[in-house]
């Protein structure tokens, strides 16, 4: 599968291994964070097993940045194939201390940021008649999730808008699915634990059906599968990779 792949949040954690997993199966892959050093990190890890990566720094808030990143990357690799969007941030606050500032930066990033990559991308994949979109929502906004409200509010969203967008792009050959991961052993995750914001990951693990803490890689070959050739009858989907969680 020689497509142009878009990663946001790709640096690390979950977006660093669906990276890793989109250049195995030949993807051009395109490494967008907002930590650039890290982003260039990957794409060099990348590009040492053979495959074709570039990195670049950009805020997924920032629209004009958006748009220049995405100008690049049809530059060095080719018109925009699939677009995962991962870059997220998370904030552990009772409701009553959410301030508007807080509300509003997280929902500038979570989902106006996966608005604004997919709608920059979105035409290309209109020219071609055919895509892939997979967002990264999240199991708390099926759930709910005590002092997120602002986080679990922008990721509800998510799985809004990529039911929307599913219905309006599936007859363009383009298919738009979320996936709300359950808890996810990730970089973020261990800082929330260390915080004390987050229970151990081995006590959440111990909890789990499957009893053990999801992996990046878990999440990677979901996303890896939504964006092949097999998966182009899939649409407007949640695929649940939650070890059992909210059967």
């Amino acid at each position: 599968m020689s497509r142009v792949a878009v990663v946001t949040g790709g640096a690390a954690g979950m977006g660093a291994a669906i990276c890793g997993r989109l250049a195995r199966q030949g993807c051009r892959v395109a490494v967008l964070d907002v930590d650039g050093d890290a982003a260039e990190q990957t794409a060099k890890d990348l590009q040492s097993s053979g495959a074709t990566a570039v990195a670049a720094t950009v805020d997924v808030s920032d629209r004009s940045a958006v748009d220049a990143t995405l100008a690049r990357v049809r530059a060095e690799l080719g018109p925009v194939e699939i677009m995962v969007t991962s870059a997220g941030i998370d904030r552990f606050e009772s409701f009553t201390d959410i301030s508007l500032e807080s509300w509003d930066r997280m929902l500038a990033v979570n989902l106006t940021g996966t608005f604004h990559c997919i709608q920059s991308a979105i035409p290309d994949m209109l020219t071609a008649n055919w895509g892939r979109v997979v967002t990264i929502s999240s199991s708390s906004a099926q759930s709910g999730s005590r002092r997120m409200a602002h986080y679990v509010a922008s990721k509800g969203a998510i799985i809004g808008l990529t039911k929307a967008l599913a219905v309006e792009f599936a007859p363009h050959g383009i298919t738009v699915n979320t996936i709300p991961p359950g808890f996810i052993d990730t970089p973020m995750a261990r800082r929330a634990e260390a915080r004390g914001d987050l229970p151990s990951i081995d006590a959440i693990a111990a909890q789990t059906p499957v009893r053990r803490a999801g992996t990046p890689d878990d999440i990677a070959a979901a996303c890896a599968f939504l964006c092949s050739e097999d998966a182009g009858y899939i649409t407007g989907q949640q695929i649940n990779v939650n070890g059992g969680w909210y059967l």
